[in-house]
């Protein structure tokens, strides 16, 4: 039987690594996306005095996340600019998260393990994480997380120090990958409950003290690097205590609907608008309550629903709004946000589906021994509620593979979205047009080309009209129209960048120089253009370009 297991295991093993490479065939030779290129280690620190520098230094990188910027160190020296290995070392840790699920879903002798390995291994809302290389911090620290958890569960039935101290590296490398595995010691003890209904002081919470601590002190040093290091502070973060609430409800119901239909899935959401006098909000509150009220009163029959959902809930705390992340200048909600907590819901959900395929085959079973047992007429039942309830069995494992089919296919085609940076962010326009973020992404790539320097305009135009305050985007749509032929329109925008950023030397000074230039082809305005091109220089010496505007009014004064 054992051996009959193990290679049944290894069979479905290949099988998942088969479905995840044709799920995410299409994303292996993709590009880089928004910030791909901040995470990838830079030239300067590619040498081991770099490797020092990850580690010591904060602000070396886009995060302080060492572990995971010390993996881009390694895949650097590996293979350098080439993000096929970046995309493939994603798609494998993919594989050992899911196969790591299996795993502690057989060690806490729950139903539905292989079924909870490929659904999430196959569900879409997970294409972010694995698509996008950034994210490499979610599939590598979720390995860390799940290895912990897994050793840890034995510690528990052992209790040998050697199990204690080798989860406790795990649940450290995770940290150190990212802190919003910290929410591992509280699931732990979540599962304790759900397996024996209370919590022992001394067995279950004394030993995960020391975990707590480094789960508080690494998110406490996030949120200070978030805030101060990364710029998630200002008057786009500043909500009142009950907005974050009426706020944390709508993003868990958010998550927990986007997991069960996965449609319209979109690189940036709509920001909503967060208030407290918008009475329908509340609704969000209401439901997030009814849902636990009611996990809560069936725990005397079953703890299971409300096991999955402290955990799952607990595991979003870091992104719920409480505290401030930077992506949330863009939206509220994104998909890579969930790749840690969705786990919760894809264990809880195969057990659910096994318990429901796996009954068809008990009333079978019982039909048959009826048949066996019993009389005539009474056999001739059982024999014939046996063949029904197997017909069930099998429309149920059909419809599980079904289901799967689907999955897989949804996420082959959201994983195609990631082939580069442009297909990105028109797909994501597509959905949410109203993205300033992916309007002055595009409106980037267009203006990289002459060529293509039109193109740049309208989106650039949008990133002003949805975001008035965003001063490079102003300064990018005058140049692009001072370009374009359209000097007139042009000189408005730079003038709005200096209303709204005076003290921003090198953007105030490029649009003096502009408004110079513009005056220069006007008659009889030479003085005004001086005076543009001298302010210019003041604000930034080394500004050659001005010097030569400068040059060549002196020249037109003789």
């Amino acid at each position: 039987m054992n051996r009959r297991t193990s290679s049944r295991d290894a069979w479905l093993g290949l099988l998942l690594l088969a479905a995840i490479g044709a799920a995410y065939s299409s994303a292996l030779g993709a590009g880089l996306v928004w910030d791909d290129d901040a995470h990838l280690t830079k030239a300067a620190l590619r040498g081991w005095d770099g490797l020092w520098s990850i580690w010591t230094r904060v602000g070396a990188t886009q995060q302080y996340y060492p572990l995971l910027h010390s993996a881009f160190w390694a895949e650097a020296r590996l293979w350098g600019s080439d993000v096929r290995g970046y995309h493939a070392v994603n798609v494998l840790l993919h594989f050992v998260d899911s196969a790591l699920i299996v795993l502690l879903v057989r060690r806490l002798h729950v139903k539905g393990a292989w079924l909870a390995g490929f659904l999430f291994a196959l569900h879409p809302v997970h294409v972010e994480s694995v698509a996008w290389i950034s994210e490499q911090k979610n599939t590598l620290s979720l390995a860390f997380y799940l290895g912990a958890a897994l050793v840890y569960l034995r510690f528990d039935e052992r209790r040998r120090a050697r199990d204690y101290a080798l989860a406790l590296a795990l649940f450290v490398l995770a940290l150190l990958t990212k802190t919003v595995t910290a929410t591992l010691p509280a699931a732990l003890l979540v599962l304790f409950w759900w397996r024996r209904g209370r919590l022992d002081w001394r067995r279950d919470v004394v030993p995960l003290v020391p975990w707590f601590a480094l789960a508080v002190g690494g998110g406490l040093f996030t949120a200070w690097v978030e805030r101060r290091i990364i710029g998630a502070e200002g008057a786009e973060f500043d909500l009142g205590a009950v907005e974050r609430v009426l706020l944390a409800s709508r993003v868990l119901c958010f998550y927990l609907w986007k997991l069960l239909w996965p449609a319209n899935l979109m690189f940036t959401y709509p920001r909503w608008p967060v208030s407290a006098g918008a009475p329908w909000q509340y609704l969000f509150v209401v439901a997030v309550a009814g849902v636990a009220a009611a996990c809560w009163w069936m725990r005397g029959r079953t703890r299971s629903p409300l096991a999955v959902l402290l955990i799952f809930g607990g595991s979003l705390v870091p992104v719920l709004g409480f505290v401030n992340v930077y992506p949330f200048r863009y939206s509220y909600v994104a998909d890579h946000f969930q790749y840690l907590a969705s786990v919760a819901i894809v264990v809880g959900t195969a057990a659910f589906v096994a318990g429901l395929v796996e009954w068809p085959r008990g009333a079978a079973g019982a039909g048959v021994a009826a048949s066996a047992g019993g009389a005539a007429g009474a056999g001739g039942a059982g024999g014939g509620r046996g063949r029904r309830a197997g017909q069930l069995g099998v429309v149920a494992i059909v419809g599980v593979l079904g289901v799967l089919g689907v999955l897989g296919v949804l996420t082959w085609r959201q994983s195609g979205t990631y082939r580069d940076a442009e297909t990105l962010y028109r797909a994501t326009l597509a959905r949410n047009s109203e993205s300033w973020k992916e309007h002055n992404n595009l409106g980037l790539i267009y203006a990289r080309s002459m060529k293509r320097m039109a193109e740049s305009v309208p989106h650039f135009e949008a990133v002003v009209r949805l975001k008035p305050d965003h001063v490079r985007a102003h300064y990018r749509l005058g140049v692009a129209l001072y370009l374009t032929g359209r000097p007139s329109e042009a000189g408005g925008h730079f003038r709005q960048v200096l209303a709204l950023a005076p003290g921003s030397a090198l953007l105030a000074s490029n649009s003096h120089l502009f408004l110079g230039e513009m005056l220069m082809g006007e008659a009889g305005r030479s003085a005004e253009a001086k005076a543009e091109f001298e302010m210019a220089l003041r604000l930034a010496p080394e500004n050659t370009a001005a010097r030569e505007g400068l040059a060549r009014i002196a020249r037109r004064g003789r």
